[in-house]
């Protein structure tokens, strides 16, 4: 049986209008950021994921010279609930800016490449829990 949790990020024209979206604020945008989840493992992974896209559509679009009004991202996924294995997650962009479609296109394909969060998903790693960290 697998779950599905989505997870919606928004700034800048596509922030969330909702009354229950949480929102923060952003180094690349003024009026900050809002998130729609849950408050679930599940969630938080794929608001990893979605978080990292969107921070990095930012600072890709200011080394390409574009200026987007708005970003949003909604990453979706779920996880075997027998083993809590990540059936993987599946994201999708919209950005609201005055640039022609292949400068976007092009602004999405290096963003899938190098968004940290993404990569690291992909390469695995291990969760190992130690004493003596943190407070």
């Amino acid at each position: 049986m697998a779950d599905r949790f989505e997870v919606t990020v928004g700034a800048g024209s596509l922030r969330s209008a909702a009354a229950d979206a949480v929102r923060f604020p952003h180094r690349w945008t003024a009026a900050g950021v809002t998130i729609e989840a849950s408050f679930t493992g599940g969630h938080l992974f794929h608001l990893a994921a979605a978080g990292c896209v969107l921070n990095d559509l930012y600072r890709e679009a200011a080394a390409l010279g574009l200026e987007p009004r708005g970003i949003r991202v909604i990453a979706v996924g779920g996880f075997d609930t027998a083993t809590w294995q990540s059936t993987g997650i599946d994201y999708s962009v919209q950005v609201d800016a005055d640039a022609p479609a292949d400068q976007i296109a092009r602004l999405l394909a290096t963003v899938d490449q190098v968004a940290e969060i993404p990569r690291a998903i992909r390469a695995g790693t291990t969760v190992t829990r130690v004493s003596g960290l943190g407070r």
